[in-house]
């Protein structure tokens, strides 16, 4: 029994790992997807097409897969372009951690079971995009 847990076990994050990196990997854009540009420490610009909701009339991303480089980019530098509706703009990037905020943001925004399954349970943080001045 022990080893089928672990065959089991094995062959669910190879699923998760195989699911997020063809996420990744392909990057599938369309008219409802957001492209947000962070440029790093170097100079160098990085590109990451997002799922973009609004609530409040304030624009968010959801942070709800493993992969994170490009939120830990964007901590760093939190000055980022938005592409969004045929439209670029500069905006900053605020995570969201005031507890009222972030409770209205899980309420609101909860991927399906399947999505969370698929993608490892990862845990989940949130954006706000707001326009600079």
């Amino acid at each position: 029994p022990l080893k089928i847990l672990l065959v089991l076990a094995l062959v669910y994050v190879g699923i998760v790992v195989l699911f997020e990196s063809s996420i990744g990997y392909i990057q599938p854009q369309g008219e409802d997807t957001l492209l947000l540009t962070v440029q790093d420490d170097s100079g160098v610009t990085h590109d990451r097409v997002l799922s973009p909701f609004e609530l409040n009339d304030q624009l968010y991303v959801a942070v709800n897969h493993w992969p994170r480089q490009w939120y830990k980019r964007l901590l760093e530098t939190p000055n980022v372009t938005v592409a969004y509706q045929g439209e670029s703009k500069n905006a900053t990037a605020v995570p969201v951690i005031a507890d009222s905020e972030l409770s209205e943001m899980r309420e609101a925004y909860q991927p399906g079971f399947l999505v969370r399954l698929l993608t490892g349970f990862p845990p989940r943080e949130f954006v706000r995009l707001d326009d600079m001045p």
